[in-house]
Order: structure tokens, then sequence, then C-alpha cells
């Protein structure tokens, strides 16, 4: 017994000197100086007081028991998290949070309340800006992702599954990630603990700093997987910023297709590794054509910021103002050139009025814009008629798995042969007739029905 006693002594006197020779971080001065300026957040659609739709003969639930499955006219709660940035009560948070509500409450740690007014928000980043009426209220110090390094420390404080002011802690995993079609948000990876209700609050490095704000989990059974994404607060400040004096936010557009350079286009191109964006298509009359950008460049450097993979463009590109000038490193012929490009509007040049000509993209209030094809389109398509989708607006567009690039060849049963022929079939549909489109996504083509 007493030789069990001492080797069990040994082992906790090594356990605490080897706890003490990893230096681990201790983080509870961390969530003492961060917990007070976390809130909880409260989003309350508010139901029409003027529906009194009563419950359904019909339903099970009142045949057997004249209980009705679900009132009709129930208000609908939903929560999150958020940081105050300001000590006049200024707060981010995600879209997803607040989205759709007509009364936002927002709770602080020594339990007052306020009713937050929303000051803007923008669905491409997921990012909200709110309003509370307070004066020397506690706050967090912003940081920048960019300083961050992959290992490195992070703590997250929110109200995961309604229970408020909740401490996780783990690392950061991988910085830049894209999440499914959104381009412009170079999203931090981290394995700290994240579940619902977490979104919208802080990712907190060793310094005290605000990082990151905490938005999503990649799960296969909807709770907390090991993978936990977060926008950078470099994007969140830039859309705050920008929601606060404009009220809308404004991102740069090169104008140009691009790929991954892998290691074969690399030995072709006579690179020494894969690096770099590889353009395959420049737009008429972008940015990029009138800068000199050609199909088959590999764009290497933006601003400065080297373009490791296609993935780290668009970020970049998206968060300097339009009519900005930049400077470009592309490869080309074997060596790396100097360009110089003033970049357009996302969203403005990218969309027209139905007057304009064949040589113009169109947008017509239906939640996405459609380009001509240009030989190089054709070319690399195999398609001779048609219009090609340039951009995605509209979420339930991007919900029906209309994508950018694919080819729209029929409206309703009219085949499109040009811009004249979809600006027309357009026209021709009621305000709220569905749009039924044949297009060619990759090899083959498909329906899609976009309720409107």
């Amino acid at each position: 017994m007493k030789n069990y006693l001492l080797a069990l002594c040994c082992l906790l006197v090594t356990a605490t000197a080897s706890a003490k020779t990893l230096n681990l971080p201790d983080f509870t001065e961390l969530a003492e100086q961060a917990g007070p300026a976390v809130v909880n957040i409260v989003a309350q659609d508010l139901a029409d007081e003027n529906d009194q739709t009563g419950p359904n003969p019909n339903d099970e639930l009142f045949r057997f028991f004249g209980i009705p499955n679900q009132p009709q006219n129930r208000d609908r709660v939903s929560g999150g998290s958020g940081f105050i940035i300001a000590e006049d009560g200024l707060i981010l948070t995600n879209r997803h949070v607040v989205d759709g509500a007509d009364k936002i409450i927002v709770t602080l740690l020594d339990r007052r309340e306020f009713e937050a007014e929303l000051i803007g928000e923008d669905e491409a980043s997921d990012v909200a800006v709110l309003k509370i009426d307070g004066k020397n209220l506690p706050t967090l110090k912003v940081g920048s992702a960019d300083d961050m390094k992959i290992g490195e420390w992070v703590m997250a404080i929110g109200s995961p599954l309604s229970f408020e002011n909740s401490v996780t802690k783990g690392i950061v995993s991988a910085k830049g990630r894209q999440i499914g079609s959104q381009q412009y948000v170079p999203y931090i990876q981290s394995d700290v603990p994240i579940n619902r209700g977490n979104s919208g609050g802080p990712l907190i490095n060793l310094k005290g700093e605000v990082v990151g704000i905490n938005t999503l989990i990649f799960s296969n059974t909807g709770g907390y997987m090991g993978i936990s994404f977060s926008v950078p607060i470099d994007v969140a400040i830039n859309v705050a910023t920008q929601l606060q004096e404009n009220g809308v936010v404004q991102r740069g557009l090169l104008g140009v297709g691009i790929d991954d350079v892998n290691q074969a286009m690399a030995d072709y191109l006579g690179m020494k590794k894969p690096m770099g964006a590889l353009v395959n298509q420049v737009s008429d009359g972008s940015s990029a054509a009138k800068a000199g950008i050609k199909v088959g460049d590999v764009i290497v450097s933006f601003n400065g910021k080297p373009i490791k993979t296609r993935q780290t463009l668009p970020p970049v590109v998206g968060s300097v103002m339009p009519n900005t000038k930049v400077n470009l490193q592309v490869f080309r012929d074997g060596k790396t050139i100097e360009l110089t490009a003033k970049l357009d509007a996302l969203g403005n040049n990218t969309q027209a009025s139905l007057n304009n000509n064949d040589n113009d993209e169109v947008s017509s209030g239906i939640g996405f814009t459609v380009k001509a094809l240009t030989d190089q389109d054709k070319e690399r398509t195999g398609e001779e008629t048609g219009v090609m989708v340039a951009a995605i607006t509209d979420k339930d567009v991007e919900r029906a798995n209309l994508r950018v690039g694919s080819i729209i060849k029929r409206v309703g049963k009219t085949p499109i042969e040009n811009l004249s022929d979809f600006k027309a079939a357009i026209a021709a549909l009621d305000e709220d007739e569905p749009l039924v489109l044949l297009v060619k996504q990759g090899a083959g083509n498909t329906f899609i029905v976009i309720e409107r």
C-alpha cells in the first residue's frame, strides 16, 4: 500500500511539473476581463395581432383532443451573442442572429437589459451592427486576424444552448477558409467548442483582443465536432464602419474568373511551385481588362499581399473600396510583371436596366445578373447560344442551385439565343410568376425553378 501511494504521489508531482514545463495558458484573468463586454441577444419576431387564424379542424391533435398543433399568431424568438466595441453601446454580432427581428433585447453580464437599434446588416459577411443607449460600458479591444498564427490559443465567450456567458477555449486551426459560395470572408477555423447560441460572440486572443466573430460550425449531428469558423474582425470592422457611415457595404471588383494552379499547370507555365490565381476569364470592359490582365495570367500579388491560392484573391479584392487604384503582380510568359488596376464596384457594374444593348450585363430584379457569351465563353463551354449567369444577388436564387457561370438556354418554353431574347422573356412574365430555367451547369443541362 505504501508503495502504491508513493507511486501515485510521484505521478501527481510529475504531471504538475509537466504542466508547468508546458506553460499552458491560464484563461481565468482573460475571462474576467472580457466577460462583461459580451452580451446575450434575444431577437423577437412579433406575431401579427390581426392574425386570428384558429385551429385547423382537420388537424389530428384538434380532432382528438380539441388542441391545435401550433398556434398561428405566436411570437418567434431566437437568440445568440454579441460584444460591445464602444463605450456608448455599439455592438457587433452576426446578421443571422437578428435577421427579421421586430425587437432586439440585449442583456449584459450584470443583468441590465436594453432594447437595441439595428444600425445595419450585411448578408455577404453575416455581420450586423447594433446600438444600445448606454454610457461607459465595458468594451473589448479590437485586434487583427492578420497577426494570428496557426496553433495560437484563443477563447470564445457566448451563450451556447442558452447558457449565458459560457467560456470555451482552443487553438487556431487554419486561416483564410472559404465556406460554400461565400468568396469575400476568409474565415478563421479553430477547434474552440462552439454551439447554437455562440453565434455573434467574440473569438479572443491571449492579449484580450477580439480577433473574430464566431459564426458557424460544420457538423454531421448538429452539435460541436471540433471544427468552428469565425469572421475575421478586420472584415467585421470594415463592414461596421461602412454601415455606420453609408448604410451599405461596397466591395471592389476586378472582373476576372480564376482557377487554382495545380502542379501540372505550374510545370506548364514554368513556375517553381503551384501558387496564385490562374485567370480563366476577363470580363469585357472590366477593371482587369483595362489593366491589361489576360487569360492565362497568374495573379501572384494584390496590393502587396501574396496570393497563394484562388481562394486568397476574392477577399482581398473585396476589402478594397471601388475606384481605388491597386498594384498587381502577374506571372506571364515565365516572368513576373507589374500592373495597375482601378477597381470597379461589386454589384454596380454587374447590374443594368433592361434598356441596355447586347454587350452589357442585365438585371431586372430577379435576384441574379446575366451577360452575353464572349468568344472565350463559347470556346470554353462549347455553347454558341444562351446567356451566362454573371452574379447572384439573392439567397433564394442561390438556394435554388443556380450558379455563377451557368448558361441559361431557355426561360419557360422560350429558347434563349442572346441577351435580347432573355430581356424579352423576362419582360413577358408576370411579376410573381416563377422563373423556370433550362441551364447548362457542368457537363449537362438541368431545369431550375426560382419562386419569386
